[in-house]
C-alpha cells in the first residue's frame, strides 16, 4: 500500500473525531427538547390555575390573552370531552403548521440534512403530529392522562416539516381539561445553524488537511519513488547510468537517505569497476604462463635431444608453480574483503609477532646474508585486529624487503606508540621507491623486480593483500624514503591501538 492513502487515512480519521461534533449536537437537542417539554408542562398548570381561578364568562378572553402572551395554542375540553373554546378560533393564530410541499428548495435541502444526520446518530423519531376531532378531546394522549391522573404530561410531535410540535395538558377540576399546543421551531432553527457551523469548519479543515496531507505525500512518496526507480535500476546491473538523485535542499532524513543511496551507489560502481580491472588483470596476468606452458609443452613433443628436454620440462615446473602462486594469491585477494567484514577482531601484540617473524628470520639460512633487527619501545600497546592477518601483512614487507635488500645488508623493524597509534617500520638498504611509483605499487599485479631476479619470482598482489588487510583493520601503509644519507625504502604501518582512551591519556 502506497504512503500517499496511509497520510490521507491519518488526517481524515482526525476529521471523523471532528465529525463526532454531529453526536453531540444531537444531544444539545435533546437536552433543549426536554427542557422545553418540561416548561410546556409548567405553562399548561399555570395556565389551568389562572382558568380555575377565573368566571367561566371570561374564559374566552383569558385564553385569547394567555395565547398573545405565552405563544401557545390554548384549548380547553369539557368533562365530555367537547371542545369548549380554542385560541385559534378567537383570533389567536399563533400556531401554524408548514406546508413542506410549498417551502423552497433551501428547506427541503434542510430537512434531508436534517433526516440524514438523525439517521447516522440513530435519533428517536418523533410521532408525526395530527389533529384530533373537537368534539373528542380525549383523543388527545395528553387529555386523557391529564383527565385520568390529575397530573400535567406533555409530549413531543413531530410536524409535517421536521420541526417539533410539543403538547402539555392540565386538569381544570370539574370544568374539564386544558390542552396547549406549540410548534418550537427555534429549537431546529437552533440546531440548524450550529450544525451548519459546524459543517463549514468541517469542509474548511476537510479541504486544508487534503492538501496538507497531499503536499505531505509528495514531499515524501516523490522523493522516495525517485530513490526506488534508482536502486531497481541500479539492481537491474545499470549502475553506471543510474543517476540517484542526492537532494541537497533536503536536510531531513529523506536526504540523509538519498545522499547515503547516492554513495552507496558511488560506492558499487568502484567496486564493480575494481572488480571488472581485477578480472582483467588476472586474465592478463595467467595468459603469460600459459603461453609459456603450452610452448614448452608443444616443444617436448618434437624435441629429441634429452637437453633441451630437461630444459623444457624446466620451464613447465617453473610456468606450473607461477600459476599455481597466482591462482592462490589472487584467490585470497579476491577473498579478502568479505573475509575481513566478517572477522572478530582481538587485541594483538604486535611485540611478540614480530620477535616471532624475526626469529625465524634469523634460524632460516639465507646464503646472501640479510638480517632482520627489530626494535621496540618499552611500551607499546596490542593493537586491535586479527593476528593471523596482521602477521600475512609483515611476513610481506619483510619477504618484499629482502628481495630488494643487497647482500649482508640489515632489514630493520621497529614498533612504537604513538598516541593512539600503533606503528611498526621496515626499512631495507635496497634501492628504494621512485616517488612517483610509491602509490602504483600497492596496485594489485604491479610489481617492481630488483635486478638479478627471474621473472615471475612474485605475483605483484603482495603489497596490495597487504594494504587490503591494513585499511580493512581501520590502520594505514604507505612507504618512504629512509632520510637523509640512507638508501632504501621504509614501509609505515599505522594500526589503531587496542585501547584508544587508554593510549591517548598516555604522554
Amino acid at each position: 500500500m502506497s504512503l500517499t492513502p496511509r497520510i490521507l487515512f491519518v488526517n481524515i480519521f482526525a476529521l471523523a473525531l471532528l465529525a463526532g461534533g454531529f453526536f453531540y449536537l444531537d444531544s444539545y437537542r435533546a437536552r433543549v427538547t426536554d427542557n422545553r417539554i418540561e416548561q410546556a408542562s409548567r405553562e399548561a398548570r399555570l395556565i389551568a390555575q389562572a382558568l380555575m381561578t377565573t368566571r367561566m364568562s371570561d374564559e374566552e378572553a383569558l385564553v385569547t390573552r394567555l395565547a398573545r402572551q405565552t405563544g401557545t395554542r390554548i384549548r380547553t375540553f369539557g368533562v365530555d370531552g367537547a371542545q369548549r373554546s380554542d385560541s385559534r378560533a378567537l383570533g389567536v393564530a399563533n400556531f401554524r403548521l408548514r406546508d413542506p410541499d410549498k417551502d423552497p428548495w433551501g428547506q427541503e435541502a434542510a430537512r434531508f440534512l436534517d433526516a440524514a444526520i438523525d439517521t447516522i446518530v440513530g435519533a428517536r423519531r418523533a410521532p408525526l403530529y395530527r389533529e384530533r376531532p373537537a368534539r373528542n378531546g380525549y383523543a388527545w394522549p395528553d387529555v386523557a392522562v391529564a383527565y385520568r391522573t390529575h397530573t400535567a404530561p406533555a409530549t413531543l410531535w413531530r410536524a409535517p416539516d421536521r420541526t417539533p410540535v410539543i403538547t402539555a395538558a392540565a386538569p381544570l377540576g370539574v370544568r374539564g381539561t386544558l390542552l396547549t399546543t406549540v410548534n418550537a421551531r427555534d429549537i431546529t432553527q437552533v440546531v440548524r445553524a450550529e450544525r451548519w457551523r459546524l459543517g463549514v469548519v468541517l469542509a474548511i479543515v476537510s479541504l486544508v488537511s487534503v492538501l496538507f496531507s497531499l503536499f505531505l505525500a509528495r514531499t515524501i512518496v516523490r522523493p522516495l519513488r525517485r530513490l526506488a526507480r534508482a536502486a531497481v535500476r541500479v539492481r537491474l546491473g545499470r549502475a553506471r547510468e543510474v543517476v540517484v538523485p542526492r537532494l541537497p535542499s533536503r536536510r531531513d532524513e529523506i536526504g540523509l537517505l538519498a545522499r547515503a543511496v547516492s554513495d552507496m551507489t558511488q560506492a558499487l560502481r568502484v567496486r564493480i569497476d575494481a572488480t571488472e580491472a581485477f578480472a582483467a588483470d588476472v586474465t592478463h596476468e595467467l595468459k603469460n604462463p600459459l603461453a609459456s606452458l603450452r610452448s614448452a609443452v608443444d616443444g617436448l613433443g618434437t624435441v629429441r635431444d634429452p637437453a633441451l628436454q630437461a630444459q623444457l620440462l624446466a620451464i613447465v615446473r617453473d610456468d606450473v608453480r607461477r600459476l599455481d602462486r597466482l591462482i592462490t594469491d589472487i584467490s585470497e585477494a579476491s577473498r579478502l574483503d568479505a573475509q575481513l567484514s566478517r572477522a572478530q577482531f582481538e587485541p594483538v601484540d604486535l611485540v611478540a609477532m614480530l620477535a616471532a617473524l624475526a626469529d625465524s628470520a634469523a634460524r632460516r639460512p639465507d646464503a646472501r646474508g640479510v638480517r632482520v633487527t627489530l626494535a621496540a619501545d618499552s611500551q607499546v600497546a596490542p593493537a586491535f585486529g586479527e593476528g593471523a592477518r596482521l602477521e600475512r601483512v609483515f611476513a610481506n614487507l619483510i619477504d618484499n624487503a629482502h628481495s630488494f635488500s643487497p647482500d649482508n645488508s640489515t632489514i630493520a623493524v621497529s614498533i612504537a606508540q604513538r598516541g593512539a597509534w600503533v606503528v611498526v617500520r621496515v626499512a631495507d638498504q635496497g634501492p628504494g621507491v621512485p616517488e612517483e611509483a610509491r602509490d602504483a605499487i600497492f596496485r594489485r599485479f604491479h610489481s617492481l623486480r630488483p635486478e638479478g631476479e627471474a621473472f615471475g619470482e612474485h605475483s605483484g598482489l603482495g603489497l596490495a593483500i597487504a594494504r587490503t588487510i591494513v585499511e580493512g583493520h581501520g590502520g594505514t601503509i604507505e612507504v618512504e624514503s629512509r632520510g637523509a644519507g640512507e638508501t632504501g625504502a621504509c614501509f609505515v604501518v599505522r594500526l589503531p591501538a587496542a585501547d584508544r582512551d587508554a593510549a591517548q591519556e598516555q604522554p
